[in-house]
């Protein structure tokens, strides 16, 4: 392996290891998405808590639960098929040298892409299980609580969904720097190219696409809302 390959490893675990930490780090109070959708959630769920019927909130959960399990389903394939490349024995091997690729540097290769979407399978599984813990604590909530009783509540349960709505995201964030290690066949540079492309691109989605803006204002709003309330 060259060193403009090692150059272009460490650059790519640099941006897909540190996205979130360097995110979180550079970022404001509010004008992420990461930052901003935290405060939308604890709304959700001090609204909720506030409803009687909780039919609607259940079947928002339903969908998160339904979409996790997707994607983690999408991901077991990818692994397994990524995998029969790896593990072919000799077929595998001489597909790839008919490209003139290393067999070695193949393998390492493809197991990097391999590694990112098995890190976003545990990913999503982790977030199926958390979500299944916010089934039970929606209904666990008991009636007519305080204001006080309400925050109280109010962080427990954001508590256990904000982590497993991240972890969700980790899954999904997964796929993007998939691509990147798999660029890396076509040469370092494309490593390189991929990596910064893929960081970028979240950035940009977090915190200058429209979905960001639109957050941004709904934050206010429902800060705004809850102020006026205690007012």
């Amino acid at each position: 392996m060259q060193k403009i390959d090692l150059i272009a490893l460490i650059l790519f675990l640099i941006s897909w290891l540190g996205y979130e930490p360097i995110l979180r780090m550079t970022s404001k109070k509010r004008g992420t998405i990461i930052k901003d959708l935290t405060i939308v959630r604890l709304g959700w769920i001090k609204t909720m808590i506030n409803r009687d019927a909780k039919i609607f909130d259940a079947n928002l959960l339903g969908h998160s639960i339904n979409s996790a399990s997707f994607f983690a389903s999408a991901n077991l394939i990818l692994i397994a098929a990524i995998g029969g490349a790896l593990f072919g024995g000799k077929i595998s091997t001489q597909l790839v040298g008919q490209f003139g690729i290393n067999s070695f540097h193949f393998q390492i290769k493809m197991g990097l892409v391999l590694i990112c979407l098995t890190r976003g399978f545990l990913n999503f599984i982790w977030a199926i299980r958390q979500m299944n813990y916010c089934a039970a604590a929606f209904g666990a909530i008991p009636q007519n609580l305080s204001e006080t009783q309400v925050d109280k509540y109010t962080i427990a349960l954001g508590n256990i969904i904000e982590p497993a709505m991240s972890n969700f995201s980790h899954g999904v964030r997964g796929y993007y720097f998939a691509l990147a290690a798999g660029a890396w066949l076509y040469g370092p540079w494309f490593l390189i190219l991929g990596s910064l492309g893929a960081f970028a691109l979240l950035v940009f989605r977090q915190s200058k696409s429209q979905s960001a803006k639109g957050l941004r204002q709904l934050r206010d709003l429902i800060e705004n809302n809850f102020e006026d309330k205690q007012h």
